[in-house]
């Protein structure tokens, strides 16, 4: 068994071939330089990972791991340019480089090349993996326009928002083991808490994201907090704090949100706090956290082998606030 460090490195060596071709220049460059710009590969990693606890990887999994990865990236371009971002990893996003007609057309021909991945697989596998990567790939498409159709919205409630970051955010991380799962000759049974696992590990880690944007420590965290308050994001704090508030903590929220003052920040978090928002975010992360847990538990391989997969958990989820 491998850990995710040592399955990582091997990966990013084998995916840093080249995977486009020469010409157009114009439309391959920016491509390449998205690519460049790094990022943890956590997906394509975890799909080595499914795959390999039930035995030795698979040629194939290297295969769909590149397939997910450039898939993930294809979101990544995209989602950039709906969200008019400049930045991303601390470069300039390819839209802002490129143009957005190039990006466009940079993130489409990196979905194609994935599937010209995904068609290297040998046997029967393909026809299941193909049918669960579409899937996917249409719910991430969902779950993005579930978030457009957020920011429009006055209210959201909690179960809206879990569901949106299901399949925005955990249905890829969930995929990504399963179909590494599949390769490994995985059961259904087992294909499924390993599905949940991921999907569940996958919430937790959002509303960990949640709550260290406003109250981690801007150090560790590498970016100033409050992000997400200057910018009105529906998130699990904001939805909770909403729900729970008193009448007038809620009304003082809603003008901040709108009036957004140079201490809007400090102001928000004050409520947040007010309403033990805090730890309640915390307790919730921990919940999501337990019941991935408890799925990787139920999954019938001996516990030596998914020693792995529980360093993944503790290496995406901090267990102390």
């Amino acid at each position: 068994m491998h850990s995710f460090e040592a399955l990582a490195l091997d990966f990013k060596q084998r995916f840093e071939i080249g995977h486009f071709p020469a010409a157009p220049e114009s439309l391959y460059a920016s491509c390449n330089y998205f690519l460049s710009l790094g990022g943890k590969r956590v997906r394509p990693v975890m799909c080595l990972m499914g795959n390999e606890l039930f035995g030795e990887i698979h040629p194939d999994a290297y295969h769909v791991a590149t397939a997910i990865e450039l898939f993930h990236n294809f979101t990544l371009i995209h989602d950039d340019i709906m969200d008019a971002a400049p930045l991303r990893r601390n470069m300039q996003t390819v839209h802002t480089k490129y143009g957005i007609n190039t990006a466009l057309l940079g993130g489409d021909v990196m979905l194609v090349v994935a599937y010209d991945y995904l068609n290297k697989i040998k046997g029967a596998n393909l026809n299941k993996i193909l049918h669960l990567f579409n899937k996917t790939a249409r719910e991430v498409c969902e779950g993005q326009q579930l978030d457009i159709d957020f920011e429009k919205l006055p209210f959201v409630s909690l179960e809206e928002y879990i569901h949106m970051i299901e399949l925005k955010t955990s249905v890829l991380l969930a995929a990504s083991l399963q179909m590494g799962a599949m390769l490994g000759g995985a059961s259904d049974g087992n294909c499924q808490h390993l599905y949940n696992f991921g999907k569940n590990l996958g919430i937790a880690f959002q509303i960990q994201d949640d709550y260290l944007d406003a109250f981690g420590d801007p150090e560790k965290f590498g970016k100033d907090l409050g992000g997400d308050i200057k910018q009105n994001k529906k998130t699990f704090l904001l939805i909770h704090a909403l729900e729970v508030a008193a009448p007038a903590q809620k009304q003082e929220l809603l003008q901040l949100m709108q009036e957004n003052p140079a201490d809007k920040v400090s102001k928000v978090l004050a409520i947040f706090k007010a309403c033990n928002v805090d730890e309640w975010a915390w307790a919730l992360k921990q919940q999501y956290l337990d019941k991935a847990l408890q799925h990787l538990e139920d999954t019938a391989v001996v516990s030596v082998r998914k020693k792995p997969l529980i360093q993944l958990a503790d290496f995406l989820i901090q267990r102390e606030q």
